[in-house]
């Protein structure tokens, strides 16, 4: 098998900036509500993240920096040229008028979210741990003198240790909530939503944590076919197979970003044919283990399966 997207040289990797806030409720729909607003104006970035936006938000500078960031990652919003910005289908799917999740309720969302942020070799720390990390345990600073490692490795310049140490930090405060302590009550609005994945455990005493590999019963077979598609199209796009090896190990892949064990992503190809309306469809031919692709697949169809799971939204306006 190949050594994965990350050992080659056709992207930028990203270290700590404005990101070194973690993701909080509410950014990503008050981001994603301005852009909108804007967007039938001519070079609308300014509007968007000016000066006035501290005040139009109610956060600092550099949340107002952050806010941005985070959306921009999670592909909602995206800055086409250099002083536009816009809405992604994505983005209206889920936050647009009659969204499937303005609110964020769903951990749908959630998954999805973390898939844009971990199955992108361009967020270097959060595609390396969850790819490419050789153990299921690790330690703050182990990770950071890895990355330090692979930055030296790879050529990358002007990576200081502060720039890691801040990085990793705040990818450890997306997936890990904090402890209340005696002096400082839990407060959820500080928290990243995507604590709620349970993907990283704190362990002892000593700043370790673990990943929790295995089934995920909040992750519906909706993201996980679009999720297969995006890593399909983006790293394998000229191939109308798929193998189980790929998707169960590549870096990048579904297996790899969601955690999987081998018999958790049997599980999901078993239905696929099922979730995409026979688009994709699991095949076990001649001692081959692999998914056929029937059509070509485009964003618009990855995104038409997402619905299936909000189902309980769908049921609820219904009623």
């Amino acid at each position: 098998m190949a050594r994965g997207p990350l050992f080659q040289n056709d992207y930028s990797p990203q270290f700590s900036g404005h990101e070194t806030f973690p993701l909080r409720y509410g950014w990503l729909k008050k981001a994603f509500d301005r852009v909108a607003e804007t967007e039938s104006d001519t070079d609308n970035r300014t509007a968007c993240w000016d000066d006035d936006a501290i005040a139009r938000f109610g956060v600092g500078k550099n949340m107002v920096g952050s806010m941005r960031y985070w959306a921009k990652a999670a592909r909602i919003i995206r800055e086409p040229a250099a002083n536009t910005v816009e809405t992604t289908k994505l983005g209206q799917l889920l936050f647009g008028k009659g969204g499937l999740d303005p609110w964020m309720e769903y951990p749908a969302t959630l998954w999805l979210l973390h898939w844009q942020f971990a199955a992108h070799p361009e967020r270097t720390t959060w595609f390396w741990t969850f790819s490419h990390y050789p153990a299921i345990t690790f330690e703050r600073e182990g990770l950071i003198r890895k990355l330090d490692r692979l930055a030296t490795e790879r050529g990358w310049s002007r990576v200081a240790h502060t720039t890691l140490k801040n990085d990793v930090a705040c990818f450890i405060r997306t997936y890990v909530a904090r402890q209340p302590s005696g002096k400082t009550g839990h407060d959820d609005a500080l928290e990243s939503p995507l604590t709620e994945l349970g993907l990283i455990k704190a362990i002892g005493k000593n700043d370790g944590f673990r990943f929790v590999r295995g089934p995920k019963s909040t992750l519906g077979d909706g993201v996980f076919a679009y999720a297969l598609v995006d890593f399909w199209s983006r790293f394998y796009p000229n191939a109308a197979t798929l193998s189980f090896e790929a998707i169960a190990h590549a870096p990048g892949s579904p297996g790899r970003v969601f955690q999987f064990d081998e018999n958790d992503v049997a599980d999901r190809l078993a239905v696929l044919d099922d979730t995409t309306s026979g688009a994709l469809r699991w095949s076990e031919t001649a001692g081959l283990k692999q998914v056929v692709r029937n059509v070509e697949i485009g964003e618009e169809t990855a995104l038409s399966w997402l619905p299936s799971d909000y189902a309980s939204r769908a049921g609820k306006e219904a009623a």
